[in-house]
């Protein structure tokens, strides 16, 4: 098979009818030319060049070899550009997995900051909560996973993973506005209370919290969905506690953060420790720079 280095100095030694000339203008040593062009027409059986006592003369075989050779250098110089741009992440392909909340408050941003310095790279997004993200992740579905830890339902991750703490979110504790229900949780033992569905990590939070207070509550409704959980408390029907990220202001529900210990959410990013993805810090970079800076209740991570 022909190389492409050995197309390309005939290609300059045909230009330059010289050897040394040619050696200049590619960097090498006349001898290495030599060898280069006297291996190529072994490879390919033609002469190239009639070798003179002052120089060299291109045959009509090496200018018509230099005209067929043409486009498969150009192709080949295309295929190095872009085998480049994908190596830098310009042309390449990121799967983010997040969960609903960072999904309004965190990613939109992200990824707008991501797409402006990458308008060509492929972006996915997936939607689902961290047990179903870790899945995808540890299959290798998905190139990183934004997840949360509740301070009061830690958990362990997977083995190979690798962390990224982007912010601290307080807990909030959210009443009907008007209601004259205190701001206390120890108060609130008879309240009726919307929490999320049992068995996720934020009802789990929620009874411990609870209990920590000294009682058991008395849950009313539940969903997953904040937006959800906000409507109901501004109807009157209940009170709740979401993390920040779900919690936007209302005229019709009163917020109070939550002051005891371990009321708060983590909110990380997770990949993959050998995902080599040259897209990656640029993703992280881009998730670090969407954390609302100023609000009450968000707290940027320290590594963040």
């Amino acid at each position: 098979m022909l190389k492409p280095l050995h197309l390309l100095t005939l290609k300059a030694v045909v230009r330059s009818e010289s050897f040394a000339l040619a050696a200049r203008d590619l960097g090498y040593t006349a001898s290495a030319i030599s060898q280069q062009i006297s291996a190529l027409e072994k490879e390919t059986g033609l002469v190239l060049f009639e070798r003179e006592a002052h120089g060299i003369r291109p045959t009509a075989a090496a200018h018509r070899l230099v005209d067929l050779s043409t486009h498969a250098l150009a192709a080949m110089d295309d295929l190095d550009h872009q085998v480049q741009e994908l190596a830098t992440g310009a042309t390449g392909r990121l799967r983010l997995g997040s969960f609903p909340t960072a999904d309004v408050r965190l990613v939109p941003s992200a990824l707008s900051a991501l797409v402006e310095t990458h308008p060509r790279a492929q972006i996915q997004l997936e939607e689902a909560e961290p047990d179903e993200l870790l899945t995808a992740l540890s299959q290798g579905d998905l190139d990183i996973a934004l997840v949360y830890e509740y301070g009061l339902s830690p958990r362990q991750w997977p083995a190979g993973l690798t962390r990224h703490h982007l912010l601290r979110e307080d807990l909030i504790l959210l009443r009907p506005r008007g209601s004259g229900l205190s701001a206390q949780l120890s108060q609130l033992s008879r309240a009726r209370w919307i929490t999320s569905r049992e068995d996720t990590a934020g009802a789990r939070s929620f009874v411990r919290l609870c209990a920590a207070a000294g009682f058991e509550a008395a849950v009313a409704f539940r969903s997953n969905n904040y937006a959800v959980v906000r409507e109901l408390v501004s109807a009157g029907l209940g009170v709740a506690v979401v993390p920040a990220l779900g919690h936007l202001p209302s005229d019709e529900v009163e917020a109070t953060r939550l002051t005891q210990r371990s009321a708060h959410r983590q909110v990380m990013a997770l990949h993959r420790g050998e995902n080599s993805n040259p897209l990656l810090p640029a993703v992280l970079s881009c998730l670090r720079q969407a954390v609302p800076s100023g609000e009450p209740y968000l707290h940027p991570a320290e590594d963040a």
